[in-house]
């Protein structure tokens, strides 16, 4: 018992070692990280200085009796003398965590430092020594515990190196008897006590890294929640409204004592701290953002000097500064700033970076997704702008021939002609119309076939007039009664359309019907999502229509088909009666 407690008084020793190495990001990174020379020689370095420790700090045995502790630290024993030590707790570590040669080496190290301390052990102890890096490290690379992190395997692999410690000893060390003695006294202390060691060595390193992985992911959640605020903001780009709101976000959220945004040219939002003197519509005052803006680098600054604050009373004594990035070139900068140096904690500095990476990707898919819109309202507007051509000759082609017979019903279509034009043309210029508008296209557009075609089909309107002054995407009424009157009366002599305009709830609903031909199931499924190539046409004016309004409206427009072959055909649009994401 009295050399369990002493036992247990070195292996305290080993749980200091463990906690300081579990605090230094150096020996952490190198534990776990791919090992090349370099690593391998640092763990062969440290655990080696450790085994030696535990060498000189071994318990001093003597024909059975334990030596009173008049000495902490022995460096040399006498012929009759003999060490309880923790040596093989640093060679079994090393093996486990460094792999077959960082065991061997530290092994060999710690066994030829244990021989030059003497003892009748010595021979014994230093070739058992040995033999524990070869067993350890090449346990440890075969049930993979370093990757596992099972400390039950690193325990059961200590046992074994220390029980095999204990047969060398009664092979090797002479006389007999007194090596017996010897084992007799220390094996069960030396095995449990190493073993613990072990024990607490990987659950002190679990501990930490456990810690380390919650603060990653506190951190990460942190950061993707102010993502997830800013982000609506930074796809505007960076501008004074969406980064003074950004700005105020980062702020309540890291619990910093300011927070600035700064473009390339001057300050865009500041709050906290400073206010006073840290003014936007100016130029960038602080050098060490301009460094920031011209490096690309992140840099920071622990002393008022470093800031390099023009204002002599600025209370600002730290900051943080990171640049904000758009396919690799810097934009701005996000700035961090405290009153007191010692707040700019690693944790801050972590999460910084993390939002600057974060905030420089939302900026990035901003400016793509501004330019995805800029190619999109190009082809828009190009779909917009063509006009069948034989709908034009026609058309010239029925006025002419009324101008001999009835010159006012020429006059008049052509003025309806001339609506239908501008119409297109209007069009092809906006984005968004006036509900009103888009109905007069489509009666300039009716008047003109009626007149072609008289007494073929009937149009009812059911209108809500409350609702002319709703902006829509123009061309989305005009083409589902052409389409209507192309396909649904093609074989036809007569038929009638249905065109309504209506609210409901915060919905306005835009509704064609007819009684025409219908469709089967396969082509209602496909019109509007793709181009498609067939006999009755190629479904572009609707799949435009399709594409359009999801683009302005996103999820809260609906485009909705159903037709009934020889019954007919319904086509809905609705659109949310609120501002669009366009505006």
């Amino acid at each position: 018992m009295e050399l369990f407690l002493f036992m247990l008084e070195r292996v305290g020793l080993i749980i200091v070692f463990a906690f300081l190495m579990s605090r230094w990001r150096l020996f952490r990174e190198k534990l776990f990280q791919e090992q090349g020379t370099k690593e391998k020689i640092w763990l062969i370095i440290i655990f080696s200085s450790l085994c030696i420790i535990s060498s000189y700090t071994g318990i001093k045995i003597e024909s059975g009796t334990i030596h009173p502790l008049n000495q902490m630290i022995h460096s040399t024993i006498n012929a009759e003398e003999a060490i309880a030590n923790t040596r093989l707790i640093g060679v079994a570590i090393a093996g486990i965590f460094g792999g077959p040669l960082v065991g061997v080496c530290v092994g060999i190290i710690a066994g030829i430092h244990r021989i030059t301390l003497g003892g009748f052990t010595a021979i014994a102890c230093g070739v058992s020594t040995i033999l524990a890096g070869f067993i350890t490290g090449g346990l440890s690379k075969r049930f993979k515990i370093r990757q596992t992190f099972s400390y039950k395997k690193a325990v059961i692999i200590g046992i074994c190196a220390e029980t095999i410690q204990m047969l060398v000893i009664l092979v090797v060390a002479k006389p007999f008897e007194q090596a017996l003695q010897l084992v007799s006294l220390i094996a069960m202390p030396m095995i449990l006590m190493n073993a613990f060691g072990i024990f607490l060595f990987f659950m002190i390193i679990k501990t930490f890294i456990d810690e380390e992985e919650r603060t990653k992911a506190l951190q990460t959640h942190q950061a993707f929640s102010i993502a997830q605020q800013t982000i609506e903001h930074f796809r505007k780009g960076l501008n004074e409204e969406s980064c003074q709101t950004v700005a105020e976000i980062i702020k309540r959220e890291i619990k910093v004592d300011a927070v600035a945004i700064t473009d390339k040219n001057g300050v865009l939002a500041h709050v906290g701290v400073g206010e006073d003197h840290h003014l936007i519509h100016r130029e960038i005052m602080t050098a060490l953002t301009k460094r920031v803006l011209e490096e690309g680098k992140i840099l920071m600054a622990t002393s008022q000097k470093e800031i390099q604050c023009p204002h002599a009373s600025c209370p600002l004594s730290a900051a943080i500064v990171l640049p904000l990035k758009v396919q690799h070139r810097t934009v701005g900068s996000l700035k961090l700033y405290f009153t007191k140096a010692d707040s700019l904690t690693g944790v801050k500095k972590e999460l910084a970076e993390g939002l600057s990476r974060l905030f420089s990707s939302q900026l990035e898919y901003a400016e793509i997704e501004q330019q995805r819109k800029l190619l999109k309202d190009a082809e828009i507007k190009a779909l917009q702008a063509q006009v069948h051509p034989h709908f034009f000759f026609n058309s010239l082609n029925t006025i002419s021939s009324l101008i001999r017979t009835d010159a006012d019903e020429a006059r008049a279509l052509l003025i309806k002609l001339s609506t239908f034009f501008r119409s297109n043309l209007q069009g092809a210029r906006q984005m968004l119309i006036p509900l009103k508008n888009e109905i007069d296209h489509v009666e300039a557009y009716l008047s003109i076939e009626q007149t072609r075609f008289p007494n073929r089909y009937e149009v009812e309107f059911i209108m809500d007039e409350t609702l002319f002054d709703v902006q829509i995407p123009p061309f989305t009424l005009q083409p589902l009664v052409e389409n209507a009157i192309y396909h649904a009366f093609k074989n036809r002599n007569e038929g009638k359309i249905y065109v309504k305009v209506q609210r409901v709830n915060d919905k306005l609903v835009l509704l064609t019907e007819d009684n025409g031909c219908g469709m089967r199931k396969e082509q209602v499924k496909q019109l509007g999502k793709r181009i498609m190539q067939s006999e009755q046409g190629t479904g572009t004016a609707l799949w435009n229509i399709y594409q359009r309004i999801h683009e302005i409206y996103g999820s809260e427009a609906d485009f909705h088909i159903t037709s009934t072959l020889d019954v007919g055909t319904k086509i809905m649009i609705q659109l949310p009666l609120k501002a669009t994401r366009w505006e």
